[in-house]
């Protein structure tokens, strides 16, 4: 094997009548007798191979017998095609390499979907043959585009100050939100060590360890339910520091985001990012990741429509309800009452008990409660709703009401293509609530994590009434997703076990989750805080793709199973039983299922 000169993709004009030795994957062979075209790709692009015996007899007799995904090396003169010839769409097309050299390196079966940007096969095929689908040039650049957004991260907090520190992936489980994934110990049968939710503990112990400027490329792992923006096991751009303020933090924040862009997209992005107050954006946008690429607001429509007679408004607002609208522009026509009703019946799931709806035609309202705005021109007006325009109210509690209309909002934003693709608009969410209702669990939760630092004037609220306390934490939001988050961490013992007597966590129990921080906060440790921006989701944000799988390498699929090797799998009783764990009949069960499913695809 010769040592290749360079990439095929990047073969120009300028190497005309260099001769050059390529390396790659045959995408096509085109054979017209005693000519031969073949494109050859590789990660940098593809380029045309021509084979004909003017150039060397022995290399068109081989190149015979290419087949797609042979792994080929060609050594050739690189020429200029002829002006007719030219493919603009081709990075390479001014030019094509005339092959004096051949040599097979190895040959391939017929790949079961075409290494085409544009195929039909299903995802779970997908991950299956994962090893082809990488090979498809729309994920090159996604892996490549996510490699330049780390190696940016690298250099950016180099530059500032920062030690790279790596935290343990086996340590104690802890309650941070989800489920952990538990790791049995041979040595210790009974016992578990847990994968890391995040390094959250470790590093404020590192903060305390005087390492003030840490930050980690950190794997974490979450037993939850999957979607777009989730996997089980995921990366994160992860940093702590010690003695800066919230604003301090933030500022560092925005110098990477400012680098990684301009590295790796060429954007500039403005600085300083706009702030919102958590309210503000629940109020404006039913969101705390707002995308601020549209309008559509939501409005307070009470003023417009208490007086109506409506019961479903007047019941809402006299229980304490809150009666918001949002404007759909220009969609009087576009949306039928068959439409309108599936939406009605899809946004059962954030509580919402119906979806009232006007269009506006010229000076008059038409829809199933048109009858109560008669004289319509106070709403309209109120609203700022036009002829042509549709409005949408919920009536409810706040939270309903919130999450009701910000699903409505992103939804008909995309639909009547409000949104301009190519925007970036970073923002950061402040002034959280340090606490947030579970109605699934039916129990208050941190709003971040255990371990964020109340305001100042908030922290007597612990002892009293810790749910109106609001917290010294930050989002940096992006287009609609929740980009990063961090907060001053609290630093202190007494702070710290308030919090977790908030929690309903018993001194026993504190000291049996967290006695090893509580013990450290009492051995001088600084003011603190932090931030974790999700490197996936970044990546997939910046590579334009709406499912994180696509930035990365060996994903999950959404039954949280790896198709290619069929992980989880189950293991022999003779690993088990040096754990002391046996599985149940019930278990086994399930497992021979799953495995018979598995084999059936």
């Amino acid at each position: 094997m010769k040592k290749r000169t360079m990439y095929a993709g990047d073969v120009t004009a300028a190497n005309v009548n260099q001769t050059v030795t390529l390396m790659g994957w045959v995408k096509k062979r085109r054979s017209l007798g005693n000519l031969i075209f073949v494109d050859l790709r590789d990660r940098a692009g593809i380029v045309q191979l021509v084979f004909s015996a003017d150039f060397d007899q022995a290399a068109l007799d081989q190149a015979n017998s290419l087949r797609s995904e042979y792994v080929i090396e060609a050594t050739g003169v690189v020429k200029a095609r002829k002006p007719e010839a030219i493919n603009k769409n081709m990075k390479t097309g001014e030019i094509e390499v005339e092959v004096t050299e051949l040599n097979v390196l190895n040959k391939a079966k017929t790949p079961v979907f075409d290494i085409d940007d544009n195929i039909t096969a299903s995802e779970d095929t997908k991950l299956k043959y994962r090893f082809l689908d990488l090979r498809r040039p729309e994920m090159q650049k996604a892996l490549m585009l996510r490699s330049k957004i780390t190696m940016a991260a690298n250099r950016y907090f180099d530059e500032q100050g920062f030690i790279y520190i790596e935290t343990p992936d086996l340590t104690k489980s802890t309650p941070e939100g989800a489920r952990d994934y538990l790791v049995p110990s041979r040595v210790y049968p009974g016992s578990f060590y847990a994968l890391p939710q995040s390094p959250q503990l470790f590093k404020q112990l590192l903060m305390g360890a005087g390492y003030d400027r840490y930050f980690q490329i950190a794997k974490c792992f979450r037993d939850e339910d999957l979607r777009g923006d989730r996997q089980p096991e995921f990366t994160q751009i992860d940093m702590e520091t010690s003695f800066l303020s919230a604003e301090e933090i933030q500022d560092l924040t925005e110098g990477l985001i400012v680098r990684v862009m301009k590295d790796v997209l060429n954007i500039d992005v403005p600085r300083p990012f706009k702030r919102i107050e958590w309210q503000d954006a629940m109020d404006r946008f039913g969101s705390d990741k707002p995308d601020l690429r549209f309008g559509m607001e939501l409005q307070d429509a009470a003023p417009f429509v208490k007086d109506a007679g409506f019961k479903v408004f007047d019941n809402a607002l006299a229980n304490g309800g809150q009666v918001k609208a949002i404007v759909l522009p220009g969609a009087a026509q576009k949306y039928s009452r068959k439409m309108i009703d599936k939406q009605a019946e899809y946004i059962k799931r954030f509580g919402a008990h119906g979806l009232a709806w006007l269009k506006v035609e010229d000076d008059k309202v038409a829809g199933p409660i048109a009858k109560f705005f008669a004289d319509s021109k106070e709403l309209t007006d109120g609203l700022g709703a036009k002829s042509g325009d549709m409005i949408m109210f919920i009536a409810d509690r706040a939270k309903v009401v919130a999450d009701t209309l910000g699903y409505l909002r992103t939804y008909y934003g995309k639909d009547l293509d409000l949104i301009d693709q190519s925007q970036y608009k970073f923002a950061w969410v402040v002034n959280w609530p340090l606490f947030e209702y579970d109605e699934g669990d039916e129990r208050w939760v941190p709003a971040h994590h255990p371990f964020t630092m109340p305001n100042e004037e908030d922290v007597h609220l612990l002892d009293t009434d810790p749910h109106k306390a609001h917290a010294q934490s930050y989002d940096i939001i992006l287009n609609g997703y929740e980009l990063g988050g961090g907060s001053i961490r609290i630093h202190t013992r007494e702070i710290q076990e308030k919090m977790l007597k908030a929690l309903d966590f018993t001194p026993e129990r504190a000291e049996e989750q967290f006695g090893f921080l509580l013990n450290a906060l009492e051995f001088g440790f600084p003011p603190h805080g932090g931030l974790a921006i999700g490197l996936d989701r970044f990546a997939m944000l910046l590579a334009g793709k709406d499912n994180i799988r696509d930035v990365i390498a060996f994903p999950k699929n959404s039954n949280a199973t790896e198709p290619m090797t069929h992980a989880p799998q189950p293991v022999e009783a003779s690993q088990l039983l040096p754990l002391g764990i046996e599985v149940t009949p019930e278990a086994e069960a399930e497992q021979e299922a799953e495995a018979d499913a598995q084999t059936e695809e």
